[in-house]
């Protein structure tokens, strides 16, 4: 009986958390759509208020604003998403953080290293959670490779590689590293949980000036685990392949696949004197729940707004991420 009203009392506290979205966009949308579906929804902000109307016909019971300030100033949200231009983030995140809001933003935190930092800083002198929206972190393949990593299912770790490639959609404002990549780059680093001791990155650039259209970027790690991202939108089909590659095994994951098969292969290479002999067993075909990566981030943003420290997508992986993300983009431009 006893965990029984403990489990009523968590609902009624999650229950009593609400969340305000700053960007009711493209992507602004998923976040109201999902965290009204979790029943936290509290609040939107967006300056078009056509938009705004539509939302209040559609979410009657839930408070719109044209202006961030005042969202803020209402006492009822215990934290903020945030799903406006990149080039927004700083200075909407600085705001939410110096109210004390916890919040969760898209990726990329921001445009600069120094400003990452800054809002960093600045979380931690707050008191405040601050995760980045690295979506694919939650999705429960990833998340099912990485217990397979930790668990000594493929043995020592050795080799990870992505390839994110399709036709389009192309950006006339970045390169094609730092609009598809940063997927992959939160994934290695969550799987291999340090930094690259050497990166290198080559492209190619047909369409456009100075924006690269395909790029590949080795990257060199501690304890010889070494990788590649390969990114493309100039290319005739869609692939989003990750491969994991150990000592006594390996794992693939297709989720550009229709039925986004993940499977272990039984296969490796073994030194019997000084000829490598290879062991080549059977495929297994690994089960994971499918449930919806957005609604499992957002879950677990509602989760931590008791101000318990998230140990995903925070912003120390973030702050990773974007300066793998700077690395890379220095070096194409010298190309």
């Amino acid at each position: 009986m006893n965990s029984l009203n403990e489990l009523i009392k968590l609902d009624k506290m999650k229950s009593n958390k609400k969340v305000c979205v700053v960007g009711g966009g493209n992507w602004g949308k998923n976040h109201i759509r999902t965290l009204n579906d979790l029943g936290v929804l509290g609040g939107i902000v967006d300056a078009n208020h056509e938009l705004l109307n539509q939302f209040s016909k559609q979410y009657p019971n839930v408070k719109v604003f044209s202006k961030l300030d005042e969202a803020l100033s209402d006492s009822e949200f215990s934290g903020f998403t945030v799903a406006t231009p990149a080039e927004t983030h700083f200075t909407i995140a600085k705001l939410v953080i110096e109210a004390k809001k916890h919040i969760l933003i898209e990726k990329p935190l921001t445009l600069t290293i120094n400003d990452a930092d800054t809002l960093l800083k600045l979380a931690e002198e707050n008191n405040v959670n601050l995760m980045v929206g690295h979506v694919l972190l939650f999705h429960p393949a990833i998340i099912k490779i990485k217990g397979l990593i930790n668990k000594g299912k493929i043995g020592k770790l050795q080799y990870v590689y992505s390839n994110r490639l399709n036709l389009g959609q192309v950006r006339t404002e970045e390169n094609v590293f730092w609009s598809l990549a940063p997927h992959d780059i939160s994934i290695f680093q969550y799987f291999i949980e340090d930094f690259p001791m050497q990166i290198n990155a080559h492209g190619s650039t047909f369409l456009q000036k100075r924006i690269h259209d395909s790029t590949l970027t080795i990257l060199e790690y501690p304890n010889n685990i070494h990788g590649h991202i390969f990114v493309s939108w100039l290319h005739p089909f869609k692939e989003h392949r990750l491969v994991v590659v150990g000592s006594e095994g390996m794992l693939s994951f297709e989720d550009s696949a229709i039925d986004k098969p993940l499977k272990y292969y039984n296969k490796k290479f073994e030194l019997n004197g000084k000829i490598p002999e290879k062991m080549d067993g059977e495929v297994e075909l690994i089960d994971y729940d499918h449930t919806m990566p957005l609604t499992e981030e957002l879950r677990y943003f509602v989760d931590h707004l008791d101000g318990t420290k998230p140990k995903k997508a925070n912003g120390e992986h973030a702050l990773e991420v974007m300066k793998i993300l700077v690395t890379v983009s220095d070096q194409l431009e010298k190309i």
